[in-house]
């Protein structure tokens, strides 16, 4: 019986095969026919280019028609339309407003093709070239400028600027199928297609020319006028900028480029202020300096080469701050145990180092649970048995008096006075494993 099934099974596969191999043989290939209604001739980068076109096969129906446009062998763009039946369909393609691409030809390819995959297409060649603006709009928060064509691709807003504008560039639309576009800022440069603020600035406000170039999005000026003691500051992002510089202890720290010094928050731990001049107060060292604009305060670390310094073996180096209760220029700029946002004690000399707070501003005034690290991250700290304190307001933690080892709180029933500067010394000069903190009101 088993056999008999097989040789059934067999003949009715072979069956099979011979039905679909017939139908296949009889089975149209079709002949889809492209009827273009629309000249690819020439169009503007950036343009949406209309087009009109007409589809047909007597034979199989139709499955898609595909325009694709090709800067040289690359296909940039593709429009795809259903075409469920033989008439004349109609789209837009973009035309990519590319950087750095000249005037030239494009090639635009048709492709219709049917259920049977059959498939006619046609290539036509379209000149391409670069819109010529009028003007372009600089765009502020606050205001518009009006940015005027002075050569090919270039355009230049001369005003009044302060001197750091943050804007994005719009052009408008060119012919009856362009589109507005907008320049941003992305990273490190200028992109198309974004809105983010470009971060042009000059030395000094007043009347000045902010240009920009739409064939290579060059632009400017981007003169970061922010220095200390003539090295300009890097930028990490349009609120921190920062720098490394060798400084010596009571020499002027000259500021450049910020209008506004005044009303930022000076750590008198690293840079002191009597009203005409800064001077560094750490001691002689390599320092990171960083201007936050957001907070408008610098932040002050030690180095030890090129990387932030961590506490060595012979007392030297680093202290650093995690934990709550403690935050420059405010409290509402809390360390927490955030490790980004630890704080560096100031080197004073004699393997001694300081952090001057404010009880109510910088330090919470009543509760405090921070610690001192080897490093600006998780690592080396000081515990219970390696740091001992004088004070008789803060206790050193040892897990059994309400903090963890080595964490700073409040002895029971003491606090700070609110309003009351208060200097905090870490002194290692008898080793780091026998630290001794001490607590003085100012």
């Amino acid at each position: 019986m088993k056999r008999i099934n097989i040789k059934l099974y067999g003949f009715l596969a072979l069956l099979s095969l011979l039905i679909a191999c017939e139908k296949s043989e009889n089975t149209p290939a079709g002949n889809p026919v492209i009827d273009l209604k629309t000249e690819f001739a020439s169009a503007l980068f950036g343009d949406s280019l209309n087009f009109e076109i007409g589809v047909s096969d007597a034979d199989v129906p139709l499955s898609t028609v595909k325009v694709q446009l090709f800067y040289t062998d690359d296909m940039v763009q593709e429009t795809v339309i259903r075409t469920k039946e033989n008439g004349t369909y109609s789209g837009k393609i973009w035309i990519p407003f590319y950087k750095d691409v000249p005037n030239g030809v494009a090639t635009i390819k048709v492709v219709l093709q049917n259920i049977n995959k059959t498939i006619t297409e046609e290539s036509h060649d379209l000149s391409l070239s670069r819109p010529n603006f009028p003007y372009l709009t600089l765009v502020s928060e606050s205001k518009e400028y009006r940015m005027e064509k002075v050569a090919d691709n270039e355009y230049v807003a001369s005003e009044n600027f302060p001197f750091s504008v943050k804007a994005y560039i719009k052009a408008p639309k060119v012919g009856a199928q362009g589109n507005e576009m907008t320049f941003g800022y992305e990273g490190t440069s200028v992109v198309y297609g974004s809105i983010a603020n470009i971060p042009f600035s000059n030395s000094s406000s007043g009347v000045y020319n902010i240009s920009f170039n739409t064939l290579n999005y060059s632009a400017s000026p981007f003169i970061i006028a922010y220095a200390v003691n003539g090295t300009v500051m890097n930028r990490t992002n349009d609120e921190l900028f920062y720098v490394d510089v060798n400084l010596t202890k009571d020499q002027e720290v000259v500021i450049d480029g910020i209008e506004d010094l005044s009303d930022w928050w000076i750590d008198s731990d690293f840079i002191t202020n009597d009203g005409t001049s800064l001077k560094f107060a750490a001691m002689t060292g390599k320092y990171r300096i960083t201007a936050d604009f957001a907070k408008k305060y610098f932040v002050v670390e030690a180095m030890l080469g090129n990387s932030l310094a961590t506490l060595q073996a012979d007392g030297t180096g680093a202290i650093w701050i995690i934990g709550e209760g403690v935050g420059k220029p405010s409290l509402a700029n809390a360390v927490g145990w955030t490790t980004e946002k630890a704080l560096c004690l100031a080197p004073i000399g004699g393997k001694k180092y300081q952090i001057t707070v404010k009880a109510g501003e910088t330090i919470n005034a009543t509760n405090i649970n921070f610690k001192f690290f080897h490093q600006k991250n998780w690592g080396g700290e000081f515990s219970g048995t390696t740091l001992t304190t004088t004070s008789d307001v803060i206790l050193i933690g040892n897990g059994n008096n309400g903090r963890d080892s080595g964490n700073l709180g409040f002895v029971s029933g003491k606090s700070l006075t609110a309003g009351k500067t208060y200097v905090f010394t870490v002194d290692l000069s008898a080793g780091n494993d026998k630290a001794v903190l001490a607590v003085v009101e100012k």
